[in-house]
């Protein structure tokens, strides 16, 4: 098995400390101590999954900057302006990429370098040999293996090519909240499954998306369909 580790949430989390004292800080000023959580966690993930699995590789990915989706429209994930970073998430990210020979590029996000590995390998040594991790729902728009290693999940999901095609879909219409992307307020989960009840094939999931984006967004149906697309869609080459 080759382990694809999308690494950017647990080096944000590598950054808070677990138990503050009231009123103090949440965010760790000592580079060692991030490290140290990052590595623990880092390596019990990792250990979990060969207790299951017989680990071939582990191939980490972090940092990526310049994200082209935020060319597409301003309002890309503008929610996170005023967001107070962490004061170690740079070092940190740093640490990981010399430290685990991590992959990272310019221009794109993590979650493509991840989908373009993850498509390369899967093809090269099969689907079922390459495994996703990662706390990412974005994910799920691929037919992969994931393994979610949220302390509230812990779960490997076996998404099929069924369940990938309608994923990508019902979050066209629902949304992603933490990227500041919604074109149908006040559509859900329950919204998509009734809309998309018939849809089986790419041509009748596209042809029903499109159809809602005219209803939305009437002349600007089509701009706003390939804006909303290429937000979401994750980058395979």
């Amino acid at each position: 098995m080759i382990l694809l580790f999308d690494a950017d949430s647990l080096v944000f989390a590598s950054c808070y400390k677990i138990n503050k004292e009231e009123g103090e800080e949440p965010f760790f000023t000592d580079i060692n101590d991030s490290i140290a959580k990052f590595d623990e966690q880092f390596m019990k993930i990792v250990n979990d999954l060969e207790e299951k699995f017989d680990i071939e590789k582990v191939i980490t990915f972090n940092g990526c900057k310049g994200n082209f989706r935020k060319k597409i429209t301003k309002d890309y994930k503008a929610n996170r302006k005023k967001q107070i970073l962490p004061p170690l998430l740079h070092p940190m990210h740093d640490y990981v990429k010399k430290t685990y020979e991590s992959k990272y590029a310019f221009g794109i996000e993590t979650d493509d370098m991840v989908a373009r590995y993850w498509f390369t390998l899967s093809n090269q040594f099969g689907r079922d040999n390459v495994m996703i991790i990662s706390i990412d729902k974005d994910y799920k728009q691929f037919p992969a293996l994931i393994y979610n290693y949220h302390y509230k999940h812990k779960t490997i999901l076996n998404i099929t090519e069924e369940e990938a095609l309608y994923n990508f879909y019902e979050q066209m219409i629902v949304g992603d909240t933490a990227d500041n992307v919604n074109y149908f307020k006040g559509k859900g989960v329950k919204f998509a499954q009734n809309y998309f009840k018939d849809c089986k094939t790419k041509y009748q999931y596209t042809k029903k998306m499109y159809e809602l984006f005219r209803k939305e967004y009437k002349g600007k149906a089509k701009l706003k369909y390939i804006e909303c697309f290429n937000l979401l869609k994750l980058l395979t080459d």
